[in-house]
């Protein structure tokens, strides 16, 4: 295999160009690339200590992400960039001390980014910020303690919640393991973002690519500096409520009472860099209709539409209507793309199957996919093996689920792993065609069921629980076949990289736990009046009630301004679908929209100054903003994100910070 040679002499370089083994370009076709390292060589020991480290920071980031807003964007291309940085470092740092290592090729790359993804995907899919949470006491206080049907808590416990995730979360890596060829190479599935990472990671891999990611590594590490020291910085100001930095009132002192301010929070400005502009723009014209119009009017109808006596936090004065009518934006945007995957689904499959024998027009290409293909297909784990796999652990959790919430009788658990697959099917394929991973719709179904079905007495929790466990198995088949599609692109073993899903999600089911108890027990969480509001504890609470209760459980004129916004929801969708694309694309997404309706628009404001960024330096220079913007956004958000381990321990240690900054009106 020819090597990538590095200008300058010595020994230190010449085992740093070494590291660089692939001499393909990065469209060039995959038989080009040279040899490919057997499944073995995939995994090592330095790519499971990098997959821990980065598992970890990223679990960190999503944990706050949930705590906060619960808004998730894809991280699977920045995690990929931190892996691939974390990598060459490694590497280059041992090869300068004159160490023999092994070369650094795109297979170890993608393995360590699937088992990173794998670990911090249980803190989004494990319902640390909704379904888990929601158990809690301080939510069903929230909900309303005189709510019909709001019945049972369950306090987080780091015993019970590493129990329940390792009982659900391996039942959906193994769900769908016989079906990947169907999916990835029968039905050519484009799943975007698996794509996506995989075009990142070849760039990398690349010889004339060197300098371009020597660029990103650069723009990485600088931004991460600075987002780490700002961070640092803002936190001596914040000694106290409504202090610091995040409540400078930069719009001015109205509208930051109703939440519309820049926070300088460099987590959202880096979200916002990585997520479209319309989902940015989205998310502001929520906060602009909500915080800005809506909340202020019904505010006023206090003691007319729901009793003046009633606390702030009560189901059945305004935090009610927040609740209810960002839950009906989600459900009606739910519903439609839930339906609109459905059909597609249903559509492309009896497409595909008359396309079968559909002769490519070009050999290259022909080419180029068989031997994709036969990398694919050469390490699949045998069919038995995964069938049998999926059976002992479904028992297993049927045994186990019921011990950790005896509201959830165990024919119910049953019920669901023998729907399991068809789920996950239905949502892998979905996520391949539209890259939207339904799992949450999926979860609030099982919800809704659930509640209804079980009653009163027990239906909370039982819907709750039922819950987390549809979402947790829809959404790592989702996730994994992501992965394959990932490993198909960069000629990875599937071997290698299933075992590194297991080995993630093994770290994620104890890594994830410990991290949201870092963050329970430093910061006030389910605070509505704070910034650690975790909205969706409440939101799925409320959901479960609705489910058990009906519609008897809404505020006073709630039920008709949630019909409105359900309509309105489906209508939007609508629109954006069967208007021209010139017109179209512009309709906002009801799901954005949704997000600051209980959560406020700080954030809106922030994700909308990293769309800004991104524009204009598109405007500027947009070959560099290409290769740039995601290792700026990455830096961001990992410098603020890390900042969160010593400002945890330092909450911990009853340390304050020494100043409060904060503002008044003169008058």
């Amino acid at each position: 295999m020819a090597l990538h040679q590095r200008d300058t002499g010595g020994r230190g370089k010449e085992k740093e160009a070494e590291l660089y083994a692939d001499d393909a370009e990065p469209g060039a076709p995959s038989h080009a690339i040279g040899r490919v390292p057997p499944w073995r060589e995939q995994l090592t020991l330095r790519g499971l200590l990098v997959s821990a480290a980065v598992g970890t920071m990223y679990s960190v980031i999503v944990m706050k992400l949930n705590l906060t807003t619960g808004l998730n964007p894809t991280l699977n291309v920045s995690a990929a960039l931190i892996s691939f940085v974390m990598l060459r470092g490694w590497t280059q740092a041992l090869a300068r001390l004159g160490v023999a290592v092994r070369p650094l090729t795109r297979q170890e790359n993608t393995v360590v980014q699937t088992c990173a993804v794998a670990c911090y995907s249980i803190g989004s899919a494990g319902g640390f910020g909704s379904y888990l949470l929601g158990l809690n006491k301080k939510t069903y206080e929230m909900a309303g303690t005189d709510m019909e049907g709001n019945v049972g808590t369950k306090e987080p416990g780091l015993g019970w919640m590493i129990g329940f995730l390792l009982a659900v979360s391996f039942v959906g890596i193994l769900a769908l393991v016989p079906l990947r060829k169907i999916l990835v190479i029968d039905y050519k599935l484009t799943y975007p973002s698996g794509t996506a990472t995989a075009v990142l990671i070849n760039g990398f891999h690349a010889p004339q690519a060197d300098e371009v990611a020597k660029m990103q590594v650069n723009g990485f590490t600088k931004y991460f500096a600075i987002s780490f020291v700002w961070s640092f910085f803002q936190w001596f100001y914040s000694g106290g409520d409504n202090c610091g930095f995040s409540q400078f009132p930069t719009l001015g002192l109205r509208a930051w009472k109703q939440s519309f301010f820049f926070d300088f929070n460099l987590t959202y400005v880096g979200a916002g860099m990585i997520c479209p502009h319309l989902i940015n723009i989205s998310l502001l014209l929520g906060s602009i209709l909500s915080w800005g119009i809506m909340w202020p009017l019904i505010a006023d109808l206090k003691g007319n539409w729901y009793s003046a006596d009633l606390p702030e936090s009560s189901m059945k004065s305004l935090q009610g209507y927040k609740a209810f009518i960002c839950i009906a934006l989600i459900l009606g945007d739910g519903v439609y793309n839930f339906g609109k995957v459905m059909l597609k689904t249903i559509w492309s499959i009896l497409d595909k199957s008359k396309q079968n024998n559909a002769k490519k027009e070009e050999d290259i290409l022909a080419l180029d996919e068989l031997h994709r293909n036969e990398v694919f297909i050469r390490d699949s784990l045998p069919n038995w093996i995964a069938i049998l796999g999926y059976f002992a652990l479904s028992v297993a959790a049927v045994i186990t689920i019921p011990l950790i919430f005896p509201e959830m009788k165990w024919y119910y658990a049953i019920i669901a792993y023998i729907l399991a697959p068809a789920l996950g099917f239905s949502n892998a394929y979905g996520s391949g065609l539209t890259d939207i991973n339904m799992a949450y719709n999926y979860g609030k179904v099982a919800l809704l069921i659930l509640a209804s079905t079980v009653g009163k007495e027990h239906g909370v929790i039982a819907g709750m629980v039922g819950c987390g466990m549809v979402k947790c198995m829809t959404s790592i088949s989702a996730d994994l076949m992501q992965d394959f599609k990932t490993g198909h692109l960069t000629l990875t073993s599937p071997r290698s990289m299933l075992i590194a899903q297991i080995v993630g999600t093994a770290m994620g089911c104890v890594i994830s736990p410990l991290t949201f108890f870092v963050f329970y027990n430093a910061f006030d969480i389910g605070n509505q009046n704070g910034p650690w509001k975790a909205p969706y504890a409440l939101i799925y609470r409320n959901v479960a009630i609705l489910g058990v209760q009906g519609s008897s459980a809404l505020p006073l004129h709630c039920l008709q301004l949630c019909y409105g916004f359900f309509a309105f929801a489906l209508v939007a969708n609508l629109m954006r679908d069967f208007l021209p694309r010139k017109y179209g694309k512009w309709i906002p997404l009801p799901m954005a929209m949704g997000f600051p309706f209980l959560v406020g628009a700080s954030f809106a404001i922030d994700m909308c100054v990293g769309s800004l960024i991104v524009y204009i330096w598109h405007k500027i220079d947009r070959s560099k903003a290409v290769h740039m913007v995601p290792a700026v956004a990455s830096g961001f958000i990992c410098g603020d994100g890390l900042w969160i381990f010593p400002a945890s321990l330092l909450a911990l240690a009853k340390i304050t910070p020494p100043m409060c900054m904060a503002f008044d009106p003169t008058y």
